[in-house]
């Protein structure tokens, strides 16, 4: 079986950072012998079925597939419409039940899945509550977001989510002793995602995470909806240049909370995502 694509040029400027699977050109799997072939910028190389490497590559194709047929917009969560790669969804409830935050933030609404998702997480466990913020609430989203059962744990606020005054009501519903956490899945341009990072990201606490989510538009430029320049005009890039000026956060994966097997390393969406906020080292002194 083969997984072969052409990649457009990137035209990617000398500060940027291309992720290192741009470069893969052919994947081959071989049932027979139970082995998986890349070829790529680097040559070619085989890996036993069972190894991370043998894995990471099907799960590369798999998400680039996955992408061109729309896998998705397939999921409802509690009766709405969640656009979420499943395994993002998992990895970042793993992460709101270790982190338990006072208030989760979400620019870009849509249907209000993942709202209603993080919702249940709050009441599970028994802590937080959500904000919602998108440039357009379509009426019959907000009305089926605010007649859910779990609609007393989720704010909406329409408007940009970087126009000043949209950003003074977020402010306005977080107390300063509040934890915050924030998930940004709005406008994924470089320029919109860089611009919700400075806005949100002081709202962020040590130890807490801002997310770029949607990073892998880098990955499947070239492919089904795409446009040629989201090799650098993505969330990822953003974040990229966002911890240059901030040393305040790092990209930092969160770490598996249990894992028995050979897998290291996220199927996800959102690479280079999550800037965790650390002290500066003036302030460790």
């Amino acid at each position: 079986m083969r997984f072969q694509r052409d990649l457009p040029e990137t035209g990617l400027k000398k500060e940027d950072e291309p992720l290192e699977t741009e470069r893969e050109k052919l994947i081959e799997i071989d049932f027979g012998r139970d082995e998986v072939t890349v070829e790529g910028a680097k040559g070619r190389a085989t890996y036993a079925m069972d190894t991370p490497e043998a894995f990471g590559a099907i799960s590369r194709a798999w998400l680039r597939c996955g992408w061109d047929n729309k896998y998705v917009y397939s999921f409802t969560w509690l009766g709405r419409p969640i656009i979420q790669l499943p395994d993002d969804l998992m990895r970042i409830q793993e992460v709101i039940y270790t982190l338990k935050p006072d208030v989760i933030i979400e620019t870009g609404v849509a249907h209000g899945g993942s709202l209603v998702f993080y919702a249940c997480l709050c009441k599970a466990i028994e802590r937080g509550r959500v904000i919602g913020i998108d440039i357009e609430i379509r009426p019959h989203n907000r009305a089926a977001i605010e007649e859910h059962p779990l609609s007393t744990f989720i704010t909406l606020i329409e408007g940009s989510s970087v126009d000043p005054s949209t950003i003074e009501k977020v402010e306005a519903q977080v107390r300063r002793d509040e934890s915050v956490l924030v998930l940004l899945d709005s406008r994924h341009t470089k320029e919109h995602v860089l611009a919700e990072l400075r806005a949100y990201s002081t709202l962020v606490g040590p130890g807490s995470y801002i997310v770029a989510m949607d990073g892998i538009m880098e990955e499947v430029a070239g492919g089904a909806r795409t446009q040629p320049d989201w090799v650098w005009n993505n969330p990822r890039q953003a974040a990229l240049e966002f911890i240059e000026s901030n040393p305040e956060f790092v990209i930092e994966e969160p770490g598996f909370l249990f894992n028995e097997g050979n897998i290291t390393e996220r199927v996800t969406y959102w690479p280079s995502a999550f800037l965790k906020r650390v002290n500066h080292k003036t302030e460790l002194c």
